[in-house]
């Protein structure tokens, strides 16, 4: 079942239908024309990935600038370590979207893949816009650096990337599959320590700004988690023979290993070095969200004994919709919009 490969797009097909015939090894023209499309999903998606637009350009950095030197020593090397981990995955995010698009023969999805991409470009650069506020380049380029030298992140990477790196090499509809789990673990499991990090800062009125891009990103992030679930399930719907006992225990068991990586990982940069966070904590948030997402593919939850959030005060941080104006009226929030490159640096 696995031997069996998946067709590539073709750029322009003018003897198939515009209305794709499959997600995936279908037949459609390629002309997208969104009155007439195989998933209604995919334009409420769309519309809701384009009200997200976002750019570091909008964010004031001045606050944060004056701030980042007050911190502890152990609150700027994770807030360091952890940048330079989010650029890692990003950046591999935006090539892993370009190349499950390549074999998506639904030209709604695509265009949700490419504005995907598109988002993750601005993520990775937000991750260099905070650090050249902050820090001196030289810095900036060891942050961007972490990922060779990490042990705990060269182990946890390589575990997504491997995944990414067979379905690329290999593009049958059983590693896509497998490589949309390793997806929806990025992107909605490997960021969460991460994030909880920034929002603890924030909620103790430290780097602001950088916590309401980070809020963004997330956002973005939930919207990325989504459509992945949805093509997964799309998949799964049009091609039932590869729904197996198989993918059941490959998806649970996969989300084991990479809770007990990002526990190692939280172990590591955070601790019980950061004040507002305790390390069991969050291990149970970890292990929570790791049920989140198994349970969202439809798969069992991994953690029975972790059925709830145990950073009851995150939810102000994370369940934000797509409108701006009620997250910046949070207090522990507030910021000024910049229209210009200068990061506010005329106010200090």
């Amino acid at each position: 079942m696995s031997e069996q490969q998946l067709t590539a797009r073709l750029l322009i097909d003018p003897n198939a239908p515009n209305r794709s015939t499959g997600i995936i090894n279908g037949s459609s023209s390629n002309i997208l024309n969104w009155d007439d499309i195989a998933h209604p999903w995919a334009f409420t998606k769309y519309k809701r990935m384009l009200a997200n637009f976002w750019t570091p350009f909008e964010i004031n950095m001045s606050q944060d600038v004056k701030q980042f030197s007050e911190l502890s020593q152990d609150e700027k090397d994770a807030f360091l370590k952890i940048i330079g981990l989010l650029a890692l995955l990003d950046s591999v995010q935006t090539d892993y979207a370009g190349k499950v698009a390549d074999y998506i023969t639904d030209s709604s999805i695509n265009a949700l893949m490419i504005i995907l991409a598109q988002q993750e470009v601005i993520h990775n650069h937000s991750y260099s816009y905070v650090l050249s506020s902050l820090v001196p380049k030289n810095t900036q380029d060891e942050v961007f650096e972490y990922w060779r030298q990490e042990p705990t992140l060269l182990e946890r990477n390589k575990f997504v990337t491997n995944g990414y790196i067979d379905f690329a090499e290999n593009p049958s509809p059983d590693n896509l599959l497998k490589s949309i789990v390793y997806d929806v673990i990025l992107e909605g499991l490997f960021f969460y320590s991460g994030f909880a990090f920034f929002y603890n800062l924030a909620r103790n009125q430290k780097m602001v700004s950088t916590s309401t891009m980070i809020n963004y990103i997330n956002r973005d992030e939930q919207l990325h988690v989504d459509l992945f679930v949805k093509i997964f399930k799309e998949i799964l719907a049009e091609n039932p023979q590869y729904n197996t006992p198989e993918l059941a225990g490959f998806v649970k068991e996969t989300f084991k290993k990479a809770a007990e990586l990002e526990i190692q990982w939280g172990r590591e940069i955070i601790g019980n070095k950061i004040d507002g966070i305790h390390q069991e904590d969050l291990e149970d948030y970890i292990k929570f969200y790791a049920n989140v997402r198994c349970n969202q593919l439809g798969f069992d939850r991994p953690f029975e004994q972790n059925r709830s959030n145990p950073f009851k005060w995150i939810k102000a941080y994370e369940d934000v919709d797509s409108g701006k104006s009620d997250f910046f009226e949070q207090k522990s929030r507030q910021y000024t919009k910049v229209n210009h490159v200068d990061n506010g640096f005329d106010d200090l």
